[in-house]
């Protein structure tokens, strides 16, 4: 059966979770990996754009992230969730990306704030049609207002609020703990100021976006590169 046909076939019974996916993978069916990437592309983007913000770049790194993943497999221990399993490299392969461009450029790190903290999820909220131009703008202009941060603040609003990461998985892609999580979403919403974060908190959902093609691009990329 093709992998198309697999997966329609999902829909008319139990759909299998990343978790069972990886098993199968695991056990002789290499191509559902193409399925996780799918599942993932967005909140992967998501994290490695909260570290680098050249989008060339973001996207090498995605790919080079999915090849690690794919290397690693074995090593998934099903004691939390794939995506945040893969999130964490993610974040690796991203900063190790930026600090290899820092030494190339000369360019300096985001001068920063030394602690990060935690923010509670994005209430869902659908603008009207009449709204959707100006959700847009807001959209853009959260992404301006996070760029501006330290890298440390962006990481943790891009996990916490915009992706929907809990605390708990936050902290786990992180490696600190929750209480540090909490610490440093605290004092990022007090950089992105009151009003502009209650725009944000009712657009979050909308930024960052990771369009289709984007999503075929690094998937097709990764493929090309898999180990047949």
């Amino acid at each position: 059966m093709t992998l198309p046909a697999l997966v329609a076939s999902w829909s008319q019974s139990r759909i299998p979770s990343d978790e069972e996916i990886v098993r199968r993978v695991l056990l002789g069916e290499p191509a559902l990996f193409e399925v996780l990437m799918r599942r993932n592309n967005q909140r992967l983007y998501r994290a490695v754009r909260s570290v680098i913000r050249n989008e060339a770049a973001v996207e090498d790194v995605m790919q080079q992230t999915y090849l690690a993943a794919f290397g690693a497999l074995g090593s998934f221990e099903h004691t939390s969730r794939f995506s945040t399993w893969l999130v964490r490299i993610g974040l690796n392969e991203a900063l190790a990306a930026r600090r290899r461009a820092s030494r190339l450029s000369r360019v300096p790190d985001d001068a920063g704030l030394d602690e990060e903290d935690p923010v509670d999820r994005l209430p869902s909220n659908h603008p009207s049609p009449e709204d959707r131009a100006g959700a847009r703008e807001l959209g853009r202009l959260l992404e301006h207002v996070l760029d501006g941060v330290s890298q440390t603040y962006r990481t943790v609003v891009m996990l916490r609020q915009v992706e929907g990461l809990s605390t708990g998985e936050t902290a786990e892609v992180l490696g600190v703990s929750e209480d540090v999580v909490k610490t440093r979403l605290r004092r990022a919403r007090l950089l992105l100021r009151e009003r502009l974060y209650a725009s944000a908190e009712r657009l979050g959902e909308q930024s960052f976006p990771f369009h289709a093609s984007r999503c075929d691009r690094v998937v097709f990329a990764v493929l090309e590169r898999l180990p047949r």
